[in-house]
């Protein structure tokens, strides 16, 4: 089995919590031509009214000036890692497990299963837990195709 492991240059900001709050966000990147792989909504339970929107790739100078008109900025935290590859019965329990055994804490991790194949995000507190996982996946015989150890 192999993976590609790639790291995601994610943009955030925060959006009001009522129909449309993340629809007018989109639709500016949306008109800068802007193909999102990786968008992500959540309700800010601190802060009633308003939660946060978190979108990748932003590419290019014509889609940076529209997250930034959205009020989005390129975040460092959390780590956003992308892994995709063949999927497998059980691979979720099988990756979080030998993370969870050396002592890595997800912030967060969305999985999901097209067909033979799986695509995942991966959210890490330091880019050291997300290169120890990086590592995991080779001790596991599971070669990542790509990996950034930079941030």
């Amino acid at each position: 089995m192999s993976f590609k492991w790639d790291r995601v240059h994610v943009w955030s900001g925060e959006i009001v919590d009522k129909p449309g709050g993340a629809a007018a966000k989109l639709a500016l990147l949306a008109q800068a031509g802007a193909n999102l792989e990786y968008v992500e909504t959540q309700r800010l339970p601190n802060k009633p009214g308003f939660g946060m929107l978190y979108v990748a790739p932003v590419t290019g100078a014509a889609q940076i000036r529209a997250a930034r008109a959205a009020g989005l900025t390129e975040t460092d935290y959390p780590i956003v890692r992308r892994i995709e590859g063949d999927n497998e019965a059980g691979l979720a329990h099988k990756l979080t497990q030998s993370w969870a055994l050396a002592n890595i804490s997800l912030q967060g991790l969305t999985m999901a299963v097209v067909g033979s194949k799986f695509v995942g995000y991966a959210a890490f507190d330091t880019v050291g837990d997300a290169n120890r996982a990086a590592q995991i996946l080779a001790d596991l015989g599971v070669a990542p195709a790509a990996h950034d150890s930079t941030r």
